[in-house]
């Protein structure tokens, strides 16, 4: 009895002695918030039927590819600065095949307003020189159009954007002092506009949008280079100014996009011949005052653009 009595005033005993540290319940501190980082990088590609800039073939009508890497840095939540790097491959006059694009700027925002605020260098290695004086340059392309080495330009641009509801418009304008190394300045001035269906209107786990641009490129005179001898346009051809638009849908899941889109611009097949030396011209019935030998281009004209894209941020990834 007295062995049974001990043994149990010693369990009663270890029951009752406080217990370690180590066998205690840890009650786990919460971590401190980590600021999320200033720093992001946007990037993605995109492959296409037809690459169409300001409505006119960058690639010959031919498919081309493409891919852009954009780091971002945001001094304020309405304050972002960026710099990016894409390319496209290209067909030329010149036969450059490939288009590098440097660029970086500015974004602020007012609330539902975005600004966009930049500079844009076109950068178009390989190219070859037909016709001219120039050392090195070819003869003149077969349809006696005409072609510099180097066509490469910057542009400096400003950008708005306004966001009402599902929809998205505002106006953009861009200036080149050279525009695609002719001589002669540009300036583009558009409208976007961009209707994205409500969720409810999503078809699945796909959703769509509805969007377009209507923009006038003015163009300058050209330099000699490009000039008419032997007219009163020996010294440069005065480029037509042109009206260009274009409209699409597009399907939008998860990173992707699917873009089907037409484009048109109003220059005729003439002056786009001159503005663009473009090889496969042809015809003599398309006459105008800097187009004298009357070849026609189609680089200018009305195209269909389907458009797979996957874009991309490094801070959607973690």
């Amino acid at each position: 009895m007295s062995k049974l009595m001990g043994v149990i005033v010693a369990a009663l005993a270890v029951s009752a002695a406080p217990a370690f540290a180590a066998d205690m319940p840890v009650k786990a501190e919460k971590a401190p918030a980590v600021a999320p980082s200033p720093w992001d990088i946007a990037f993605g590609a995109a492959i296409m039927n037809d690459y169409v800039f300001r409505g006119v073939t960058q690639s010959d009508h031919k498919p081309s590819v493409a891919a852009y890497f954009e780091p971002r840095y945001n001094i304020l939540a309405n304050l972002q600065l960026y710099a990016g790097l894409s390319g496209e491959s290209i067909k030329f006059a010149n036969d450059a095949a490939a288009e590098i694009d440097f660029y970086g700027g500015v974004r602020p925002t007012f609330g539902p307003l975005a600004l966009d605020f930049g500079i844009w260098e076109y950068y178009y290695p390989g190219g070859t020189c037909f016709g001219g004086t120039d050392p090195g340059c070819l003869p003149a392309l077969a349809n006696g159009n005409v072609a510099k080495k180097n066509a490469s330009f910057f542009e400096v641009y400003a950008k708005a954007a306004y966001t009402l509801g599902d929809f998205v418009f505002g106006p953009n304008f861009y200036y080149s002092p050279n525009f695609l190394n002719t001589g002669a300045d540009g300036e583009y001035l558009s409208g976007t506009f961009k209707w994205t269906a409500p969720a409810k209107l999503a078809l699945g786990d796909v959703g769509w949008y509805v969007s377009g641009e209507f923009g006038r490129q003015w163009l300058g005179t050209s330099d000699s280079f490009y000039g008419l001898p032997g007219t009163i346009f020996a010294n440069g051809i005065p480029y037509k100014d042109y009206n260009t638009w274009n409209v699409g849908i597009g399907f939008t899941w998860k990173s992707f996009t699917l873009d089907l889109r037409y484009s048109d611009t109003n220059l005729n097949k003439g002056d786009c011949n001159a503005f663009t030396s473009d090889p496969g011209a042809s015809g003599t019935s398309n006459v105008t005052p800097i187009n004298p030998s009357g070849a026609g281009s189609n680089w200018c004209g009305a195209t269909f653009i389907a458009r797979l894209s996957a874009d991309l941020t490094l801070g959607s990834l973690k």
